[in-house]
């Protein structure tokens, strides 16, 4: 690095040395965002001249003037995975080790350059809900379902240096992140530097609660990065989030991430980052700060962050840190001026623009029925859901009319009578994975719960309960402080760690229920302690879902209805024939403290740590391969090497006569491009499935298959929503121009690449909208797409198409298909000459002698290098 001579020893501790960031950038330093000063300091270090310039720094410490106008690279400290998007990365290296074996190379040089942790629980499919014996039984069925994938994890953590897998049964990726893999100071070689992550999952924003700038990108993007190469992003805005006063008794940290979420959504922060500063700050503890970090999504931020303050290191000490480690971590963090005084405002840094949340005004709220941005007060509830049976279908109506709204449809389950009418609820799920991690809103639940078995409280046995922890710790703290029994009592008994209701896994509603929702026309209801409850994500018979903090989900599951004043109507009935209302139950603030203190202690830590280590038995008893190559199976259909990798050698810089496979409107959406859940059992993966003995049973899902290619491929544009304009209707087909024949997606590229025609797809505004996944841009590169020719990108889904080696062009301003006069039909061709430049305007010829220009979107001179070089994976291949 040019930046040696800013190395310094660090004050009382002359072993350790730091970069000293600080002095290099002098007065411009102070002003900046304590997150811009971790993206400078990374820069400084990382400089080498190619991938990071010395150029980069300064225009990061330049940030008050550059900022949304030149593009930085960002080299993390580390790496996270969890199990669905780990699984095609560590495919993707075991199939490199045999590319460069093939070329010549030494496999044994292909390892993560950046340090990686692997999470093998993450996604969980419920089968059994029945307590006690629940967890096991799910853990069993998951373990027996996914044995191959396990097989595979435990061969890549023996083989693979710079990795570590964490094993099954142990807890989800964003806990596991924050409780046991967070450093938030790394130390290597004595030189510190800031703790950073990125991840594939929307959620790695967890991790800034505790002062650790991360979040999610591609998988292609995380695979790069794990290769040693930097996340290229724009340089953001940083909105300041001034919080002050302090949540009244009754608001719980859920309420205030709600009513945080909707005033941030409200002040535009899309795309920028979000930091928090204020006298409001101190007073939420880690707990709260995680967990309003990890509703970024939600409010389309790339990240929030919460500088490490006197708060975070207290935190820190309790969750085990040793005390010679903290306070090298603080004198470190104070040299570099990383550590935050939220009470003095003298030193506040400078921010694009400043949004101010007095949580004093936070009441309790739920959101929904059909966003999480559509807040509701609890007091407002019931009237709210009558309004929603009044409003015309939209995004909060569901058009019921006035004549139907009291009807109600009787049915028979498990030998009594039950009435089921708007507004009831049938799933009821406390999920603590992300949003509601928070140890005291899990408490609040249980000793909600403790209450209401103690006062004769019952919930109705067709409501489907559950309860799914991020982790062990939690099932540790509702258990060791006696509140876990009557939880299951009410039917929420641990499912198992991992996503499962918010994915839409809960176990089916039984039939009696489904039929009496469907021949009623019932608007039925679920809430959720979650993140995500469109309309029908949670069962297709659910229209509206609501999220609520945990203690209200056990609530309103008592209640068996939405349709409830909380203040005015009681919950049920008591033993001694009294009426029970919420406020009889609901845990005071004192009760919480008691608890917590008593419970959420460094022994939990202490104990998850050690599991962390220890494994599980299933776990260190499963056999793997001990060979540097992996031994792939042809037979299997989980785990198949792909052919990212057959040819190591310049990308073509000519697309000559290309069909268009797929021409789509604005909005598409990485749903629509990307397999995901259930695999169909009319679609060419289910063919394929088919073919190799498997039956529909057998088939799982897309996300368990993500190591197989062939599955993977089948599965791209196969979603029943797509609508492509030459089928004119929703649907996963396409026209075979050649043979004019109507085929799946798949069977029409295979097809095109059989007689070795290339193809490209035309599309709208916003193609590649959603999250990020590295199939969106895997699963075109394998149907044989050379090019995707759109009006506008979604700017992670472009970084991923040139980062697996598919040229992103870009229409003329007011230009597009129609307007050029474009039906599709026509074949393209498109050279791309040795001096491509960064935006450069390209020529596209068509067969029919129409010639018009677009806009190459490369950033820069690296994703050239990249795309010329057929993606990032091929070209660091090439470097082995």
């Amino acid at each position: 690095s040019p930046y040696q001579p800013v190395i310094e020893t660090l004050g009382n501790y002359p072993q350790k040395k730091f970069y000293n960031v600080s002095k290099l950038g002098g007065a411009k330093y102070d002003t900046l965002p304590y997150s811009i000063r971790v993206l400078f300091e990374s820069s400084v270090r990382n400089c080498d001249g190619f991938l990071v310039k010395e150029t980069d720094a300064m225009n990061i410490l330049d940030w008050k003037t550059k900022q949304n106008n030149v593009e930085v690279p960002f080299c993390p400290a580390r790496v996270v995975l969890q199990d669905f998007t780990g699984i095609p990365a560590m495919v993707d290296f075991a199939a490199m080790r045999e590319a460069v074996r093939n070329a010549g190379g030494d496999p044994m040089k292909v390892n993560p350059a950046c340090p990686t942790d692997l999470i093998v629980d993450h996604s969980l499919q419920i089968d059994y809900i029945k307590w006690p014996e629940t967890v096991l039984k799910n853990q069993e069925m998951e373990f027996g379902r996914n044995r191959e994938r396990l097989q595979f994890f435990k061969w890549s953590s023996k083989v693979f240096k710079n990795i570590s897998i964490i094993p099954p049964e142990t807890g989800m990726a964003h806990q596991v992140n924050l409780e046991y893999l967070s450093r938030v100071v790394f130390e290597v070689k004595d030189i510190l530097y800031p703790d950073s992550v990125v991840g594939t999952d929307s959620h790695t924003t967890m991790v800034n609660g505790l002062g650790i700038l991360g979040w999610g990108v591609g998988g292609i993007e995380t695979e790069a990065v794990m290769l040693g190469m930097p996340v290229t992003l724009t340089l953001p805005e940083v909105v300041g989030c001034e919080l002050t006063g302090t949540a009244s008794s009754l608001a719980t940290s859920i309420d205030v991430v709600l009513s945080i979420t909707k005033q941030l959504r409200q002040a535009d922060v899309a795309g920028k980052f979000v930091e928090f500063f204020g006298s409001g700050v101190s007073q939420l503890s880690v707990a709260d700060r995680t967990t309003i970090a990890n509703m970024c999504p939600e409010y389309g931020a790339i990240l929030s962050f919460f500088p490490v303050d006197n708060v975070t290191l207290k935190h820190l000490k309790h969750t085990g840190f040793d005390k010679a480690k903290l306070e090298v971590m603080e004198a470190y963090l104070k040299a570099v001026k990383l550590f935050r005084n939220y009470e003095s405002s003298s030193r506040d840094p400078e921010y694009s623009q400043v949004v101010q949340i007095n949580l004093s005004s936070i009441i309790p709220y739920v959101s929904g029925p059909k966003r999480s941005q559509d807040r509701v007060a609890v007091t407002n509830m019931k009237s709210d859901f009558q309004a929603c049976l009044n409003e015309k279908f939209g995004v909060k109506g569901f058009q019921i009319a006035a004549e139907k709204q009291n009807d109600f449809v009787p049915v028979q389950y498990e030998g009594n009578e039950y009435k089921l009418s708007h507004g009831c609820v049938v799933i009821a799920a406390v999920i603590s994975c992300t949003n509601n991690c928070n140890p005291s809103v899990m408490l609040a639940a249980g000793l909600l719960a403790k209450k209401a078995v103690e006062a004769g409280l019952v919930v109705k046995s067709y409501i489907r309960t559950s309860l799914s922890p991020g982790s062990g710790m939690v099932t540790h703290y509702l258990s060791s402080s006696g509140v876990l029994p009557y939880l299951s009592k009410l039917g929420f008994g641990v499912v198992g760690y991992g996503c499962s209701t918010c994915v839409g896994n809960t176990a089916p509603l039984p039939e009696a229920i489904r039929n009496a929702i469907k021949q009623g026309d019932i608007i039925a209801c679920g809430v959720l302690s979650g993140t995500k409850n469109f309309e029908g994500r949670l069962c297709d018979c659910v229209r509206a879902n609501y999220l609520a903090s945990p203690p209200l989900v056990v609530a309103y599951a008592i209640a068996g209805t939405v349709r409830i004043d909380f203040e005015t109507e009681p919950l049920g009935t008591g033993f001694d024939g009294k009426s029970i209302y919420l406020r009889d139950i609901w845990p005071t603030r004192s009760e919480l403290h008691e608890v917590e203190e008593g419970c959420v202690i460094s022994s939990m830590f202490k104990e998850l740590k050690e599991k962390m280590e220890k494994g599980n038995k299933r776990w260190n008893l499963l056999e793997a391969p001990e060979s540097t190559l992996f031994p792939w199976d042809l037979k299997s259909t989980y785990i198949r090497c792909p052919s990212f990798f057959d040819k190591l050698v310049i990308a073509p810089q000519q697309i000559q006569n290309a069909h268009v496979l797929l021409y789509l409107g604005d909005s598409v959406t990485t749903d629509h491009i990307s397999p995901a859940g259930s695999i169909a059992r009319s679609s060419a993966a289910a063919k394929y499935l088919t073919s190799k003995g498997l039956t529909p049973r057998e088939f799982n899902s897309y996300g368990a298959r993500r190591g197989n290619d062939a599955v993977m491929t089948r599965g791209t544009f196969a979603n029943i929503k797509l609508l492509n304009k030459f089928i004119g209707k929703p649907a996963p087909k396409t026209i075979h121009f050649p043979s004019g024949q109507t085929l799946d997606v798949f069977e029409a590229a295979e097809l095109y690449q059989k007689e070795g025609i290339p193809v490209i797809i035309l599309a709208g505004k916003k193609y590649g909208l959603g999250g990020s996944r590295d199939w969106t841009a895997k699963g075109p590169y394998l149907l044989g797409v050379k090019a995707v020719l759109a009006e506008s990108y979604e700017k992670v889904h472009k970084s991923q198409l040139v980062g697996i080696g598919i040229a992103p062009l870009q229409f003329l301003p007011g230009e597009n298909p129609s307007t050029l006069g474009l039906t599709g039909r026509e074949q393209f061709s498109i050279s791309f000459p040795p001096d491509l430049m960064p935006g450069m305007t390209l020529d596209i010829k068509t067969s029919t002698g129409k010639v018009f220009s677009v806009i190459a979107l490369f950033e820069n001179d690296v994703e050239i290098t990249l795309f010329k070089y057929g993606g990032s994976l091929n070209f660091v291949a090439r470097r082995f």
